[in-house]
Formats: structure tokens, C-alpha cells, sequence
């Protein structure tokens, strides 16, 4: 594994990690939270996204314009039964999807999940590294480096995987940060 296909993966990683923490609740409407949520729509599993429109007009509020008046049920069930403790309530064609404010001990739940989250970008990252230096350890066996070679890619491999730990870092202290807003 060169350093190329090592920096895909972090920025895979990265990328990864980015979507997950736009789905975690804040106190703020942020139309990733619930985009992602399976619908049971005729029989099978759906995304919300593929069924409505939505859209974050206020703050504190998230609305879903259905396409189809027969999916309403099940998109108003998807939200309710979800782990994001949503109560959303019909309009028409439109559902409404008031955002809380979330309690102190609410945040605090939140901010420990986004730790693990975190924890886990910087675990996979790691693991990349690992990959990357037995790859150099293989072609050093196998005569095809030098040992300084060994070394010095080595050396690469850590600045490679310190810069994405870093970003990890302050992809953390941004979510941490907004998940704390009042």
C-alpha cells in the first residue's frame, strides 16, 4: 500500500465520519437528521429522502412535503418509531418535525456517542496505518526496499495518519461544540 491509496482511506474514513456525525441531534433542524430514516413504503425499505421533500424553513423545524398521499402513515410512523425522539404531526401532504431543544442530560448522552464516533474514525485511521506499514514490512522482506526505505516510510505513514487523526479531532470540537449550544 503506497501513501496515495493510505490517504484514500483516511479520506474515506474522514468523508464517512462527516456523515454520520450531520446525522447525530442537535438542537438545531438539520434535514440530514432524519434523510437516511427506512420507510416501509408498499413492502419495501425506502429512504425518506426518495419520498418527500425536505427541508429545514425555521430553526426548530423540519418538514417533509410526501410525494405520494399513501406513504403519510408510514413516513409520520418511520419518524416516530426512530431513536431520535421526534413527534411529528400532518399537515395535508406536509409533516411538520418540531426539533426540542435537547436537556442538559440529553446533550451530555449525545456528546459521549460523538466521543465513540470519533473514537472509532481514529481506530479505523489507525488501522489504515497499520495495513500501510506491513505492506512496507512485506516488500522489505522480500528485498525490494532498503531498510531505510522501511524507515523513512514508515516516517511518512505517521505524518499521513497524524494529519487525519487531526482532522478527527476538529471534526469533534465542531459537532461537541454545536451539540452544546442552548
Amino acid at each position: 500500500m503506497d501513501n496515495g491509496e493510505l490517504e484514500s482511506k483516511c479520506k474515506d474514513t474522514i468523508e464517512y465520519l462527516n456523515v454520520e456525525l450531520s446525522r447525530m441531534r442537535t438542537g438545531r433542524a438539520n434535514t440530514a437528521l432524519v434523510e437516511s430514516l427506512m420507510v416501509d413504503y408498499y413492502g419495501s425499505h425506502v429512504p425518506l429522502q426518495q419520498l418527500g421533500l425536505i427541508s429545514a424553513p425555521e430553526a426548530r423545524m423540519l418538514t417533509v412535503q410526501v410525494y405520494d398521499a399513501g406513504a403519510l402513515d408510514s413516513v409520520e410512523k418511520a419518524i416516530q418509531q426512530s431513536d431520535l425522539q421526534l413527534n411529528p404531526s400532518r399537515d395535508g401532504n406536509l409533516i411538520r418535525i418540531p426539533i426540542p431543544a435537547l436537556t442538559e442530560e440529553r446533550r451530555k448522552e449525545l456528546v459521549k456517542t460523538l466521543h465513540k464516533s470519533a473514537e472509532e474514525g481514529k481506530i479505523a485511521i489507525r488501522n489504515h496505518r497499520r495495513e500501510a506499514i506491513d505492506a512496507l514490512k512485506k516488500a522489505e522482506k522480500a528485498k525490494e526496499i532498503s531498510e531505510d526505505d522501511l524507515s523513512r516510510g514508515k516516517d511518512e505513514i505517521q505524518k499521513v495518519t497524524d494529519t487525519y487523526v487531526a482532522q478527527v479531532d476538529v471534526l469533534l470540537a465542531e459537532k461537541e461544540k454545536e451539540m452544546m449550544e442552548v
